[in-house]
């Protein structure tokens, strides 16, 4: 497969709700084909909000840059809705599925895919399910087998809050023991109205903390949440392995703000990393129509959503003021307009593949395209669509302890039936 040949097959965002990446989204009914050009960027239509314009060269549309020629193979083809991944210390991959809630071990050298028992009681009182969102391992995963997960739950058919668990893994038994719920978003969310945007993406940082994207939950036109201390809505959070506010964190002791609160201002968050090269902490987000962020989180900084904003409400009118920059307000390092519906976030600093050292992966939901980013000093100076030919919505994007890259595909739907049979699958990628 030569992937700087294949033609990038973008799709036309009309009104569809792009910052739901949550929604299934049926096949598209327009497409556009284009051409990639060395050196001229990937997207060529017109952005979503006509009068926008970037606040300096390198913050959208980089140039298209050709790289690695790279194979795909399928580890698993039938899937239903899976969210997240983690590689264990044997070679084996821990799995994460949004619907239906489930947690399985997948081993790559003989194919076998077991489910881990005790993730379902977790659901509060009259919820119908649970929805798991992000997996990592406890730094010390080898010693004390500890792993963090996010995850939601459904109540009056919708879904409410987001948790973070710490649980021990018991591999041999398939099983999570000592499972405690260690923070709850504030406040629980169970209107049919703002039932997505859940947020659930976990970053551990050097000394063992965690630092955790809480979407906003908003729907149209977007509320304030995000611009207020007194909830976790359209914020980080940054908590220790008990669950408790980090003692660093910037506005504890501030009347009406929360402790746990890191940075504000953003919306619908589905990717979070640390940079190993610098150690800093990147995050992408949805836009409603236009603006699909990249940002570089600062403590204490505030993001702007959405007061500050490279894109449009979905009927298509201006959100708040209609700016983009606003004093006190963090830039994006970048952003996509038309959007991309980001998801899942990784770096490569490893040595199977040396072209991608210093690129940054995001997947993407309504684009359909795993996007390498290469980053100098802070800035994308250049961008490349891979799997384009797949036609597949990206849900998550890590590096192995292989230097291999592996993706989770979404066909964006957890039914399962004898008509429509799960569809997602987790490819790997290496060198041709």
């Amino acid at each position: 497969m030569k992937p700087h040949r294949i033609a990038a097959l973008w799709l036309c965002l009309l009104v569809i709700r792009a910052g739901d990446a949550q929604t299934s989204l049926p096949p598209a009914a327009n497409e556009v084909t284009n051409a990639l050009v060395e050196g001229q960027p990937i997207e060529k239509r017109a952005p979503e909000k006509s009068d926008d314009k970037p606040e300096f060269p390198e913050q959208t549309r980089a140039p298209y840059r050709a790289s690695a020629h790279f194979k795909v193979s399928t580890l698993i083809d039938n899937l239903p809705a899976p969210w997240s991944l983690a590689f264990l210390p044997d070679g084996k991959i821990l799995l994460t599925e949004r619907l239906p809630g489930r947690m399985r071990i997948f081993d790559p050298k003989g194919g076998a895919l077991s489910s881990v028992t005790g993730v379902t009681d977790l659901a509060n009182p009259g919820a119908k399910d649970v929805g798991l969102l992000d997996v990592v391992l406890d730094p010390q995963f080898p010693v004390n087998h500890r792993i963090f997960f996010t995850f939601f739950d459904f109540v009056n058919g919708t879904n409410s809050n987001t948790y973070v668990v710490r649980a021990r893994l018991d591999e041999a038994g398939a099983a999570l023991r000592d499972v405690k719920v260690i923070f709850r978003a504030q406040p629980a969310m169970p209107s049919k109205r703002l039932g997505g945007k859940t947020g659930g993406r976990i970053a551990i940082g050097p000394d063992g903390s965690l630092f955790v994207t809480i979407g906003d939950r908003s729907d149209s036109p977007p509320w304030d949440v995000a611009q207020r201390l007194d909830n976790d809505l359209g914020k980080i959070i940054h908590i220790t392995a008990e669950g408790a506010p980090a003692t660093d964190n910037p506005f504890i002791g501030r009347p009406g703000a929360l402790p746990e609160i890191w940075a504000l201002g953003t919306r619908s968050q589905e990717g979070l990393a640390f940079d190993p090269k610098t150690g800093k902490l990147w995050e992408i987000e949805h836009g409603p129509r236009g603006g699909d962020e990249l940002n570089i989180i600062d403590k204490g900084r505030n993001y702007g959503w959405p007061v500050a904003v490279h894109g449009i409400d979905y009927p298509g009118t201006a959100i708040g003021e209609g700016v983009t920059h606003k004093a006190g307000m963090e830039e994006p390092v970048y952003y996509w307009d038309p959007v991309i519906a980001p998801s899942g976030l990784a770096f490569y600093s490893a040595g199977l593949f040396p072209q991608w050292r210093g690129s940054i992966f995001v997947g993407g939901l309504r684009a359909m395209m795993l996007d390498r980013l290469t980053i100098v000093n802070d800035k994308v100076v250049a961008e490349e669509p891979l799997l384009t030919g797949l036609h597949a919505r990206i849900r998550d994007v890590r590096v192995g302890p292989d230097g291999a890259v592996y993706v989770l595909t979404d066909s964006g739907t957890g039914t399962v039936s004898p008509d429509t049979p799960p569809t997602s699958k987790l490819l790997k990628l290496t060198p041709e």
